[in-house]
């Protein structure tokens, strides 16, 4: 009798556990029906490649070419990645094998309270902060060698910054859970045979946990490529493309946030487009850096 109980209580966590699955793939397959349907018009009556591959943003004349906000989010994204990836790796490391268990906790926790913070909140520290130090401090020496740089402050080097800082706390959590995964017999191994710490860290350990520190990197790059609130305020917001870092710059996020509210119908069907396009950009950015972990990131 009691076997038989529980063999029906685990069919009914069974059957609970399908429904949550098949709910939440139900519900993203909804979400990008939507989408598609949403957008389809403009890219059939523009034409995909004019849509993808247009310089000209202008909807009040009818021009629908994404490409200065497809180059805006990619540069602000690699920005952030090449200021955020090196900080919180090394972060992860000094927590979890060079900082006292004590202090480790407690620095921990104050990392992880930036995930709690809304994303307007960082928006208007670099609008308080962040840009008016571009534009006082790095702006007046850079114009001397070059003076059609753009003094406003507003930029993809100010965007990069901030979302650099946003991805810190799944960067240094992922990171460092992947480096305490690491077997002692790691550590005790490459000590014995005469590696000191820096070594042992580096040769051993961070290569030992390079699958969770890519899945890190993934998880931040997909955060970083999705933020709007933030590069909208700082960024700029001119649809043109950057040709270098303190150029303000245009998001595929930032413009459908920035322009829903007043679109009119062909507008509206333009910016749905662009969720298609960022949709696939994302599926395309994740792909590549799954490719490069199974080809790199070992298991630990």
């Amino acid at each position: 009798m009691r076997g038989k109980s529980l063999k029906v209580k685990e069919t009914i966590i069974e059957k609970a556990l399908f429904l949550c699955a098949a709910g939440s793939v139900t519900a993203v397959a909804l979400i990008t029906l939507f989408i598609f349907s949403s957008g389809y018009s403009v890219l059939r009556s523009y034409g995909p490649l004019n849509f993808i591959f247009g310089m000209d943003w202008s909807p009040v004349n009818g021009e629908y070419g994404i490409l200065p906000l497809i180059a805006g989010t990619l540069e602000v994204t690699a920005g952030a990645l090449i200021l955020g990836v090196p900080a919180g790796i090394g972060c992860a490391v000094f927590l979890a094998e060079m900082a006292k268990e004590r202090w480790a906790k407690l620095l921990k926790s104050a990392i992880e309270l930036l995930a709690g913070i809304p994303s307007v909140v960082y928006g208007f520290f670099g609008l308080a902060i962040i840009v008016p130090a571009i534009r006082d401090w790095l702006l007046p020496a850079v114009q001397k060698i070059d003076p059609d740089v753009p003094a406003s402050g507003f930029s993809v080097l100010a965007g990069a910054f901030v979302l650099g800082i946003m991805i810190l706390p799944t960067i240094v959590s992922m990171s460092e859970n992947a480096i305490r995964a690491v077997p002692l017999e790691f550590r005790e191994a490459s000590l014995a045979l005469g590696a000191d710490r820096r070594e042992t860290i580096t040769k051993v350990l961070v290569p030992a946990a390079k699958s969770g520190i890519f899945s890190s990197v993934i998880l931040a790059m997909g955060r970083a490529v999705g933020e709007t609130m933030a590069v909208l305020l700082i960024t700029g917001n001119v649809p043109k493309v950057p040709t270098g870092p303190l150029d303000p710059a245009a998001t595929l996020t930032g413009t459908i946030a920035m322009e829903m509210s007043y679109a009119g119908p062909e507008h509206q069907s333009a910016l749905f487009a662009i969720g298609i396009v960022l949709f696939i950009l994302i599926v395309i950015l994740n792909s590549i850096a799954l490719a490069v972990m199974k080809r790199f990131g070992g298991a630990v």
